[in-house]
């Protein structure tokens, strides 16, 4: 099964907790702290494999969540970081955030990485809180949870070439004469379902890859037919090889199969429209094609590069091939996303929450006061309220970041239910 679009969830590793401990040595009294900090959390990488052709294996496993830090130790012993996660990925896959439709990587090259999910750094242990005034802490942090988020990967061929035209017109064939591929061929509508790439080789040094695609029909654009399955893959290709049955035998007329296959690229992206086209004529072997090649040339601009050819005879084969070499060596690639807007977007979400507002107060059914935010709820998450410091500590940044004085505004008085996540405190005044 070909799979080219799968949505799938990723978590970077939580930081390893940090410890409380001292130092208990013989004739060494007060000794103090020495309790070590937790290991970073993993990283959740995606890596390029050259050796993988789909996303099949995510449809099979959609969870991903790197391992968490090892949690600090006594005698001042740190926690190990976490080794990263790598998960391996075919060329020419997408990668956005699911929420925001935002581009987290545009993954091409054999051995290209990028960080979707960041590890959760290590809680601190109670040496980093000793000062002169407190000089034995009982203090530490759990550690940070890691960036979690829901991702969509979209694959997209890496082909040089990409055949395009109705069903049936003679693109699979033409691919299984020109190269290695041995694409599904049949006489009937849609027998090509999933892309097929073939290198093929003009004889005179240069070869390139081309795709042999689903087929188009009218409406494509809109998810018609296979649609959407065909048209994303022909956003990589450098030139458009246009394959036309020449002979009519579908009962369809050459040049209006021409028009709405050129109005459906263009419908799609119009940045297709930039892509250099050469039409091939196909099914020349047939009666009554030298006819309609004439009256096809007669309609389609003059400047058109039409080349009348055989598929299954291997008429007009060569001077095609070297018609594509040529336009492909003076065919830059056309990049579809520009790198810096991909740079944006993983800036933007990385930084994202930091500029957003730090909470929100919103009030239950039963009463309770309800505080929401990321670094209300980070905070939360990385406090050990089992010990008496590092609840007050929690109570002075809460009080720090503003939350007491807009849970006065909000009308809260004394004995109040105030409530974080999944646990309700009291408010004192």
């Amino acid at each position: 099964m070909f799979v080219d679009h799968v949505k799938i969830y990723v978590k970077g590793g939580d930081g390893g907790d940090g410890m409380v401990a001292f130092r208990r040595e013989k004739y060494v009294p007060n000794g103090g702290p020495a309790g070590g900090d937790g290991g970073h959390g993993a990283d959740v990488i995606f890596e390029v494999d050259e050796g993988l052709r789909t996303l099949m294996d995510f449809r099979y496993q959609k969870h991903f969540k790197g391992p968490r830090g090892e949690h600090g130790m006594s005698k001042s012993k740190h926690g190990k970081n976490a080794q990263d996660m790598i998960v391996r990925v075919p060329p020419g896959t997408i990668v956005t955030e699911a929420e925001s439709g935002a581009i987290i990587a545009d993954l091409t090259e054999n051995g290209q990485r990028a960080v979707i999910a960041k590890g959760g750094r290590g809680g601190r242990g109670n040496i980093r809180f000793a000062t002169p005034a407190n000089p034995a802490p009982e203090i530490s942090e759990k550690g940070e949870p890691g960036h979690e988020l829901e991702v969509v990967l979209e694959l997209k061929v890496l082909a040089d070439v990409g055949l395009v035209g109705y069903p049936s017109v003679g693109k699979s064939t033409l691919l299984s004469v020109v190269s290695a591929a041995k694409p599904k061929i049949g006489d009937y509508h849609f027998t090509t379902i999933v892309p097929n790439l073939g290198v093929v080789d003009t004889g005179d040094g240069r070869s390139f890859v081309m795709a042999d695609l689903p087929g188009l029909i009218e409406g494509a654009h809109e998810g018609v037919g296979l649609g959407h399955q065909f048209l994303r893959h022909i956003e990589r290709t450098r030139v458009i090889v246009h394959v036309i049955d020449m002979s009519g035998m579908e009962g369809r007329d050459p040049y209006e199969d021409w028009v709405t296959i050129n109005e459906e690229l263009e419908q799609y992206n119009l940045r297709l429209t930039e892509r250099p086209q050469i039409i091939v004529a196909n099914k020349m072997d047939m009666p009554d094609s030298e006819i309609n090649l004439a009256e096809f040339k007669d309609q389609v601009p003059a400047d058109m590069k039409i080349y009348p050819i055989s598929a299954v005879t291997r008429q007009g084969l060569s001077e095609l091939l070297y018609a594509v070499a040529d336009l492909l060596d003076e065919t830059p690639e056309f990049p579809l996303h520009d790198p810096a807007e991909v740079e944006e977007s993983r800036h933007v979400l990385y930084k994202f929450e930091g500029e957003k507002e730090d909470f929100t107060i919103t009030r239950d059914d039963d009463g309770a006061y309800v505080v929401k935010g990321a670094g209300v709820e980070r905070l939360f998450k990385m406090t050990d309220f089992s010990r008496e410091e590092s609840v007050r500590r929690f109570a002075r940044q809460l009080r720090g970041m503003g939350v007491d004085d807009a849970l006065r505004q909000r009308g809260v008085t004394n004995g109040d239910a105030v409530r974080i996540m999944d646990f309700e405190f009291e408010f004192v005044e």
